[in-house]
């Protein structure tokens, strides 16, 4: 039976989508989730909700715990994670609103616990992390985007940084040199952490800025990402409940 797990970005921790919600707090070796876990049914699916900042969005990018994150979604037996993110967009063609599907990351934190292989000790673990998002789910999303006539983008390197301070343009300037599409704060290690739980995982970027390095508008502030994603957070909960249900049809 599919479980999936949905952790929300800014504006998208909503436990209201579940029908027979009911919250579930899960103790795991690497301490609390962010949150606890919202479990119940969205058109029979089984659903699971982790909000990655916690419900008042009391925990700054760094303080997030990834691993405990993952790990209790493992632990309710998720077989499949659908993920949210604003994201700041590094090239001209992602506007404001734009989705993007992400394929590639490139982690630039500093500060954060990217492995559940803290040591060699019950033997060498190396993830591969060629392809960190899984094609599937990337395809379903892409398609069920489409469907809903919403602008997306196919595939998108995301550049994630330690936070909670935004890029300076040299920076932004500097990300955009390394090819990366979009600038967050937290798609890694998320993504490589659910890869190493075996976890098929895909991420929906929302694009709500230009970071700083386009030169001919104000630099990004926190109330301009977090309107840009209100006004769009309905249209993220259709795309999410209608790659769920896609989903679902695919494991028929």
């Amino acid at each position: 039976m599919i479980k999936i797990g949905i952790i929300g970005g800014s504006g998208l921790d909503d436990p209201d989508l579940l029908k027979n919600a009911q919250d579930i707090d899960i103790d795991t070796p690497y301490g609390k989730p962010s949150s606890p876990i919202a479990s119940g049914e969205i058109h029979q699916v089984p659903v699971f909700i982790l909000a990655r900042h916690g419900r008042k969005h009391q925990y700054s990018p760094t303080q997030v715990n990834n691993r405990a994150n993952i790990h209790a979604l493992k632990e309710s037996g998720v077989t499949h994670i659908l993920a949210t993110t604003a994201c700041g967009s590094l090239k001209l063609d992602i506007g404001r609103g734009d989705m993007v599907v992400l394929d590639q990351f490139i982690d630039f934190t500093k500060h954060r616990i990217n492995t559940f292989h803290d040591s060699f000790e019950n033997g060498i673990a190396h993830a591969a992390m060629a392809e960190p998002f899984d094609s599937n789910l990337r395809e379903l999303l892409f398609q069920t985007a489409q469907q809903l006539n919403y602008r997306v983008h196919g595939k998108g390197t995301v550049v994630t940084i330690e936070g909670p301070r935004f890029s300076t343009r040299a920076e932004s300037n500097m990300f955009r040199s390394f090819g990366a599409d979009v600038i967050n704060m937290s798609t890694a290690p998320e993504v490589a952490l659910a890869v190493e739980a075996e976890i098929p995982y895909a991420a929906i970027a929302m694009s709500t800025d230009y970071d700083c390095w386009k030169d001919d508008e104000p630099p990004v502030s926190w109330e301009e990402v977090f309107k840009v994603f209100e006004d769009n957070v309905d249209r993220v909960k259709k795309l999410i409940i209608q790659t769920l249900l896609a989903i679902r049809d695919s494991n028929k």
